[in-house]
């Protein structure tokens, strides 16, 4: 058994120990040791073990988003804007979060954001904002209807990611749910029969991360409206106002105007800013919310309102950038890439490919974009390169899908893939990379077996023991609306159906 002062002197956890702390550097080499006594790795084992344990509790990486979902719950949902990115940095230090600079008085939170919020959804009376959409639904629930009914459709009464369901969110907060119509086809004299002076609301649930067709039908909220009692609209994947592009996505404006007395929705995915829950409508309903003692403990930090602030008052957010880029720019960029590599020696070719919007948004929408085919083997390798690449496999090739890369991030693209092709390899630091890459890339033949399956069920999340991954694994716990985790074959999968089958299920990678 190698002593521990030798293997903590492996260069790789050296390094490792000056990001993460020799503490639990030498914690993880310790229980690699013991797995060695127990038999289950070979004693010269035991420095990769430790690397590969570390791998798991390093710091969030930067990645390039190839895999042509412009919303992937794995990686972050929406990437921040400049503005919005240099906004946390300055929020990250003092600030006036809650301070009049002017009367050297408190004054109130997050002020500029909520502004902003209001500014860009004049039909609403009064706006409050809290950690996710999730959150802001439960602090609605609990305010308006604890202790008593609410009325809502079987066919909405969703699961939102991780497990987490909608019916289950709104029980824990002490309300009733009256159950109305059924999974496929429910009418206005349904929620008409259940309304009694017990409702709290009626709620409305947008199903944003699947799709019904054939036999159906829906109440739509100004019908709702009629019915005398206040209607709580769940849009989910935060359109503030119509988007041309994807016509089905219910937006805040359109459904205030419709009657709603209240809409719920996430900060994190079509508005293109940070993970926050957002609450638009009758001016006494949110001052309720807004005084509940709940909404205390769901309040967002000063970054968050940074952020948040930023993306309402920028013009064109990545996100919103990227759902319409032009499908020609996009093949002119998969074709000047392929011939960069091509010239590199690398195998490459631009190919027509269609991307998916994700993360709990315009479910079954596909977008024509440009993509480069690169050996599938390149899968693993880019993952854990410096910065991280992730495409998908597609018919035994790697996609690296443009629509939701940055024009700028074209040339890291191609630097990161001619390095790994040539043995360089662009490595990760020690101590930061994926579980199968334990020392960062070694170039193109040492990684061969990272495009292996990540499971028969799909799971696998973003890296396996092998390095293996699907571009979209089981949502992580923040559970929040992600069509992401609804659409495998066995529920368990992540993805947008029919846009990309092999990968969106978990299945490749």
């Amino acid at each position: 058994m190698p002593r521990t002062d030798a293997v903590l002197a492996d260069r790789r956890l050296v390094a490792a120990a000056g990001r993460l702390g020799r503490p639990l550097v030498k914690a993880a080499v310790v229980a690699a040791q013991q797995r060695a006594r127990a038999g289950t790795i070979a004693p010269e084992e035991v420095a990769g073990a430790a690397l590969a344990h570390l791998a798991e509790l390093g710091p969030p990486r930067r990645v390039i988003n190839a895999t042509g979902v412009l919303l992937h719950t794995n990686l972050g949902r929406a990437p921040l804007s400049p503005s919005a990115a240099r906004a946390v940095a300055a929020a990250a230090g003092a600030t006036d979060v809650e301070f009049d600079l002017r009367t050297g008085t408190r004054g109130r939170r997050g002020r500029g954001a909520l502004a902003a919020l209001a500014a860009a959804v004049p039909g609403a009376e009064a706006v409050h904002i809290v950690n996710n959409n999730a959150a802001a639904l439960v602090l609605a629930a609990t305010a308006l209807a604890a202790g008593r009914e609410i009325v809502v459709s079987r066919g909405e009464l969703v699961e939102i990611g991780d497990g987490f369901r909608i019916p289950d969110l709104l029980v824990s907060t002490g309300a009733r749910l009256r159950e109305v119509g059924t999974t496929n086809r429910t009418h206005l004299a349904d929620y008409a029969a259940a309304i009694g002076p017990d409702t709290g609301f009626v709620l409305k649930v947008h199903p944003s991360n699947f799709r019904v067709e054939g036999f159906t039908g829906t109440v739509e909220v100004r019908e709702l409206a009629t019915l005398g009692v206040p209607v709580v609209a769940d849009i989910g994947s935060g359109l503030l106002e119509r988007e041309p592009l994807l016509p089905d996505e219910p937006d805040a404006a359109t459904a205030l105007r419709s009657g709603a007395a209240l809409v719920t929705a996430s900060g994190d995915k079509l508005l293109g800013g940070p993970q926050a829950g957002l609450l638009l409508g009758r001016r006494d309903l949110v001052e309720r919310l807004r005084r509940h003692p709940l909404a205390r403990a769901l309040r967002v930090g000063k970054l968050t309102l940074a952020a948040l602030e930023a993306t309402l008052r920028d013009p064109a957010p990545p996100v919103t950038a990227a759902l319409h880029a032009d499908p020609q720019v996009l093949a002119k960029r998969a074709g000047a890439l392929a011939a960069t590599l091509r010239a590199a020696g690398v195998p490459a070719t631009a190919v027509a490919t269609r991307a998916a919007v994700g993360g709990g948004g315009a479910p079954g929408v596909t977008l024509p974009s440009g993509a480069v085919r690169l050996p599938a083997a390149l899968a693993g390798p880019l993952r854990t390169a410096e910065p991280a690449v992730v495409g998908r496999v597609e018919d035994d090739g790697l996609l690296l899908d443009l629509r939701a890369v940055l024009p700028e991030e074209d040339a890291e693209i191609a630097a990161a893939v001619t390095a790994l092709a040539a043995g360089r390899g662009h490595a990760a630091p020690a101590g930061t990379g994926g579980p199968g890459d334990p020392g960062g890339s070694a170039g193109l033949g040492a990684r061969r077996k990272a495009n292996r399956a990540a499971g028969p069920d799909g799971s696998g999340g973003l890296a396996g023991p092998d390095g293996s991954v699907g571009p979209e694994g089981p949502e992580g716990p923040e559970g929040a609306d992600g069509a992401d985790s609804a659409s495998g074959a066995n529920g368990r999968g992540g993805g947008m159906p029919g846009a990309h089958p092999q990968e969106y299920g978990g299945t490749a990678g």
